[in-house]
C-alpha cells in the first residue's frame, strides 16, 4: 500500500490534496439543495455533505464552507428558513455538477442548466423536477466548526416525496431503482449497486469457521 504522512500531505499541491482528502473518506451522497431568496430568485446547488441525523424527529445535517465569500444557499436559508434536498439521478449528473459553478446572486442555476424547479405544498423553496427523492426541510440551528470555519446546519424534514417504485413494504427506500448516484471525491459520480440487505445485527449471531 502507498503511505503518506502529514508532512507529505502538506507538501502536495492544493488540487492534489483536495482530490485525495475528499476521496479517502469514502462515497458521499449527491444532492441538490434548492432555495429561494427574498427577492424571489431561485437557487440550486450540488452538495455532498448531507447526512442523516435522526429518525424521530426526522433530522438531517450538512456543512457549508466558511462564509468568507457570498454563499447564496446559506443566505437564502437564513432569510426564509426552508430549503429542499433532491437526490441526483444518473440522468442529472452533468446538470447537477454545473451548479457548483460560481454565479452571481441574481442569476439562477435553473436558468443556466436543464434542471427545472418544481413547487409543491406552498413550500417557499423549489424542488428539482425529476429527482426521485425530494425533501422539504426547515432550518433549526447551526454550529460554527472552529477548526476550519465551516458551518454545520441542522434541519427538520417536513415533507417527503418518493417515486412509487422505490418504496418497499417495510419503509425501506431502494435508491438503486431510482438510479440515485453517489460522489467519489469532488467530481467523480458513481452509480451504487445493491449487493444484499441484512437483518438487524444482534450479538452472537455470526457463525465463525474454525
Amino acid at each position: 500500500m502507498l503511505y503518506f504522512n502529514l508532512e507529505d500531505l502538506n507538501s502536495f499541491s492544493k488540487l492534489y490534496r483536495l482530490n485525495m482528502v475528499n476521496s479517502i473518506t469514502g462515497y458521499k451522497s449527491a444532492n441538490l439543495i434548492g432555495t429561494r431568496s427574498n427577492a424571489g430568485k431561485d437557487n440550486v446547488a450540488v452538495f455532498s455533505s448531507i447526512t442523516h441525523l435522526g429518525s424521530h424527529p426526522a433530522l438531517l445535517h450538512f456543512t457549508l464552507r466558511p462564509n468568507t465569500v457570498p454563499r447564496d444557499t446559506y443566505k437564502n436559508i437564513k432569510e426564509n428558513q426552508v430549503f429542499t434536498v433532491n437526490h441526483v439521478s444518473l440522468s442529472q449528473i452533468e446538470e447537477a455538477h454545473h451548479t457548483s459553478a460560481k454565479y452571481d446572486e441574481e442569476i439562477s442555476e435553473f436558468d443556466q442548466t436543464q434542471l427545472k424547479p418544481e413547487f409543491k405544498m406552498d413550500w417557499h423553496a423549489p424542488f428539482v423536477q425529476g429527482s426521485p427523492v425530494q425533501l422539504g426541510c426547515r432550518y433549526l440551528n447551526e454550529y460554527l466548526i472552529e477548526e476550519n470555519g465551516c458551518v454545520l446546519i441542522i434541519a427538520a424534514i417536513e415533507h417527503i416525496f418518493i417515486e412509487d417504485h422505490l418504496m418497499k413494504d417495510d419503509g425501506w427506500v431502494k435508491l438503486e431503482s431510482g438510479e440515485v448516484v453517489a460522489i467519489n471525491g469532488l467530481d467523480g459520480y458513481t452509480l451504487p449497486r445493491l449487493q444484499k440487505r441484512l437483518e438487524y445485527a444482534r450479538p452472537n449471531q455470526i457463525n465463525k469457521n474454525d
